[in-house]
């Protein structure tokens, strides 16, 4: 009887694992609201294989995509590379319809939106302007509304680079693991920005005890992410073709190693543009656009440090950002000069990569997400 239970047990669970759906949510530089500005694919979990079930118009330029932390929302930076405009838009994704519904658009406050994050409670969101060095806060109401800004604060000074750190460029917002602070990397001030964030007030964003922390000059930096255990960050430096490795605690970055992301083979030019860690912590993903085009693969010691694997192709042009899934099986890249989606499956114990199934066509491709939905 035992032995009867346990085999349906496992049949169930089986089941409902195949009833799960996860679906991939892209964004691009359209410019054109009359054209389709973002995707939603369905991947298949077995063969890597992605298929189109819904779209998006009426949007410009959406460069940057987050999800609501329960998923029925997607957030988009739109308006980006756009003169004198900039916006944050909110759509409600219905898996079970399948469909994907616009609810509202509020302006930004700065030009060139790159980067949004959802506060894990759902009712607030906050974006990095690039060109004019800023940061917006937005209250979320229930309903996936966006209201107006809060909050915005303007940076000016810049850097070492006079084409490229003549003043301040946002390019993350991302909150720390506890969502009690928020770090933003200023690539034109080499600077990783530190506010203190207090869900429960009106005007949310505080500035911190140690408003930021200096990087290495000209080395801009750019993406930024925590390990899962909460006590390294790691920052990608777009200049300098580096990652930043930090101790974490309390709203605090200890610098403790910087390390290339690009081969002996390429000296100059440097373009690495994002960065993400495994879910289970041993691995570290780097991307390099300009000449290279190729993900820099490290493994992750217990102290937090970095060492090099190697490098692997992204099959595409300009490999602009990437994500991998919840379970650590897919790591996806947006390519936008290519104008290409490629999946990969990652193995997990040696951290190498293998494309599969066909890469999708999808022009001026900016961002991606990933996010799978329990059935209902």
């Amino acid at each position: 009887m035992k032995k009867i239970v346990s085999i349906t047990l496992v049949i169930l669970a089986g089941l409902k694992l195949c009833a799960q759906n996860t679906y991939v949510f892209f964004g691009s530089f359209n410019h054109d609201k009359e054209t389709e500005g973002i995707y939603v694919y369905e991947l298949d979990t077995l063969k890597g294989k992605l298929s189109k079930i819904t779209s998006a118009k009426g949007v410009l330029n959406p460069s940057f995509l987050t999800l609501s932390p329960d998923g029925k929302y997607v957030f988009a930076c739109t308006e980006s590379k756009t003169k004198n405009a900039g916006s944050v838009s909110s759509f409600e994704f219905n898996p079970e319809k399948k469909t994907l519904t616009f609810i509202n658009s509020q302006k930004t406050g700065g030009e060139n939106p790159v980067y949004l994050a959802a506060h894990k409670n759902g009712k607030w969101l906050i974006n990095g302007n690039y060109t004019e060095g800023s940061t917006s806060v937005y209250p979320i109401s229930e309903n996936g509304l966006i209201q107006p800004r809060v909050q915005n604060f303007h940076f000016s000074e810049g850097s070492v680079n006079p084409d490229r750190q003549d003043r301040a460029h946002i390019h993350s917002t991302v909150f720390s693991p506890d969502f009690k602070y928020v770090f933003l990397p200023d690539l034109g001030a080499d600077k990783i920005r530190t506010y203190q964030f207090d869900a429960d007030k009106k005007e949310p964003l505080i500035e911190a005890e140690k408003p930021f922390i200096p990087t290495s000059l000209g080395s801009g930096p750019r993406h930024f992410t925590f390990h899962p255990n909460g006590k390294f960050a790691y920052c990608i430096e777009e200049m300098g073709g580096a990652v930043s490795v930090y101790q974490y605690n309390n709203g605090k970055l200890n610098p403790i190693q910087r390390i290339n992301t690009h081969s002996d083979q390429f000296k100059d030019n440097f373009e690495s543009s994002d960065v993400h860690i495994s879910p289970d912590g041993r691995y570290l993903y780097a991307s390099n656009r300009g000449n290279e085009n190729n993900i820099a693969i490290f493994s992750i010691s217990n102290d937090g440090t970095l060492k090099t694997v190697g490098y692997q192709s992204t099959k595409g042009h300009h490999p602009r950002t990437f994500t991998i899934d919840s379970s650590g099986k897919f790591l996806i890249v947006a390519h936008p000069v290519s104008g290409t989606a490629v999946v990969f499956r990652r193995n997990a114990e040696t951290g190498l990569l293998k494309k599969v199934g066909r890469e999708v066509k999808l022009n001026g491709v900016s961002t991606v997400q990933i996010r799978k939905y329990e059935p209902k």
